[in-house]
């Protein structure tokens, strides 16, 4: 009987060794890419690594990608050793494979970050990078009370009296997007998209080319946790109504999906997000891809969470009392602590694989 609590980590290392070990144990061809760029916290090497399951020409792939805001790649990571352990890849359909991403972001994964080595948010770094960036303007204007010079009673007053005066003007969901939507200017703000495709964005479009090229059929999975209702897994699908693949999204997935440009998402409008790689990278291919958001804690305390943390690492003492205790706060609002929450990620996991290959093998 497989305990699902224990397919999930509290460390970044962990993580690694169970993945690594029921991916071999489940007869997966392995594969690690180790981040040039940066190391652990305690002075460790960081690996994005890679399981192939089923037939190299197989014409449908199912794709999981965990850690693409880091900490998160604790949910993603619990979730796909489950599949593992749980005997997925013994499941699946006929000419039907998997590609199993984990810790596409090692970095966040290892640090208890969001972001990357480079302060960079990977779900707004794959834009086109060639042309001008997306403006945002009501970042610009409350930045200063986003990152403030001290951590402190007067300086979080501050901030939020800052925010209550945008939501005033702008409304919530306004003062969401204008935070979280993505920005280019700040390179120590938060939901910084770089100027540059960073070392994950490479790497994964390197994997995309060539473990899915031979695919006609491609549906990926990518794991985030902190929006929306405690332990529940919102669907969401970010290519806008317009596109291809929305109505087929829709289709495998009915009513559960939701839709940032739709209006139905508890996720502002994102942009350069990393699912974006797959349809670019594989153009010959039918690519329908969904993002698993689950909830955690209040958009507030999770937006000051990632605050937060964010001052620690450009203003603050990570050895610090008030160090160590922003980062345990980052830790539990990405990741809670307790048996419960797990359990209802694996479940939610479990049904929207098991939607995913109905879909892909659907005429």
């Amino acid at each position: 009987m497989v305990s699902i609590p224990e397919c999930f980590s509290e460390s970044y290392a962990e993580a690694r060794a169970k993945f690594c070990g029921a991916a071999a144990t489940a007869g997966g061809a392995l594969r690690s890419w180790l981040n040039p760029h940066a190391t652990g916290p305690d002075g460790g090497k960081l690996y994005l690594d890679t399981a192939r399951f089923g037939d190299p020409d197989a014409k449908h792939m199912l794709v999981m990608i965990s850690s693409t805001h880091g900490v998160e790649g604790h949910c993603g990571s619990g979730a796909q050793i489950a599949w593992l352990r749980t005997g997925g890849p013994a499941k699946l359909p006929k000419d039907t494979g998997a590609l199993i991403v984990h810790a596409i972001n090692p970095y966040g994964f290892a640090w208890t970050r969001r972001v990357n080595e480079d302060n960079v948010d990977l779900n707004r770094n794959f834009v086109d990078h060639d042309k001008g960036y997306p403006r945002n303007d009501g970042y610009l204007e409350i930045a200063d009370a986003i990152l403030p010079q001290r951590w402190d009673e007067a300086s979080i007053a501050e901030t939020e009296r800052v925010f209550a005066a945008y939501a005033q003007k702008h409304g919530a969901f306004g003062l969401q997007g204008a935070i979280s939507s993505g920005q280019y200017t700040r390179p120590d703000g938060i939901f910084y998209g770089g100027l540059k495709p960073t070392w994950s964005n490479r790497t994964i479009r390197q994997i995309a080319r060539e473990e899915l090229g031979r695919a006609k059929r491609v549906a990926v999975i990518d794991y985030h946790t902190g929006l929306g209702p405690f332990g529940h897994g919102e669907l969401i699908c970010t290519v806008p109504p317009g596109a291809k693949s929305f109505p087929r999204a829709k289709a495998w997935y009915g009513d559960e999906m939701t839709s940032p440009e739709g209006g139905t998402s508890t996720s502002a409008i994102v942009a350069g997000p990393m699912l974006d790689a797959f349809p670019q990278e594989l153009p010959d291919a039918e690519v329908t891809s969904i993002a698993i958001e689950y909830g955690t804690y209040s958009v507030p305390e999770v937006l000051g969470a990632v605050r937060a943390d964010n001052w620690v690492h450009q203003r603050g003492d990570l050895k610090s009392a008030l160090g160590r205790e922003l980062k345990a706060n980052m830790k539990e609002r990405f990741f809670p602590a307790g048996d419960k929450w797990r359990e209802m990620v694996w479940a939610r996991a479990d049904q929207t694989i098991g939607w995913t290959l109905k879909g892909l093998g659907s005429p």
